[in-house]
C-alpha cells in the first residue's frame, strides 16, 4: 500500500503562482495545461483546472505549479486543489 498523499505548498517569486510538492510522480515529462479542463489529458490537471481561478498548470517529476486569475486569492484555492489532488492520487 503507497503511503498517504503529501503536500507540501510553496510560494513562488510570481504572486500568481504557486508550487505543490507531492511524494508521488506526477509526469515523466512537463506539460503545461492552460484552460478547458476538458482539453487536458492528465487527470491531476482536469482536476486543478476545474477549479474556479485557475488558468494553468504545470507538470513535472513530483511538482505542480499552478496559476490563477490575479482578482482570485490563494486562500480560496489551495484547500480545493489540495482535495483535488487528494482525489487524483490515493
Amino acid at each position: 500500500m503507497p503511503a498517504s498523499l503529501e503536500i507540501v505548498v510553496s510560494g513562488t517569486p510570481n504572486p500568481h503562482a504557486i508550487k505543490f510538492t507531492l511524494n508521488r510522480m506526477v509526469s515523466e515529462q512537463g506539460k503545461t495545461y492552460r484552460g478547458d479542463p476538458n482539453a487536458a489529458d492528465a487527470p491531476w490537471a482536469k482536476a486543478l483546472l476545474s477549479i474556479p481561478g485557475i488558468v494553468g498548470v504545470y507538470g513535472i517529476n513530483n511538482f505542480i505549479s499552478m496559476n490563477k486569475q490575479s482578482d482570485v486569492a490563494w486562500d480560496a484555492i489551495i484547500p480545493k486543489a489540495e482535495d483535488a489532488l487528494r482525489r487524483v492520487f490515493p
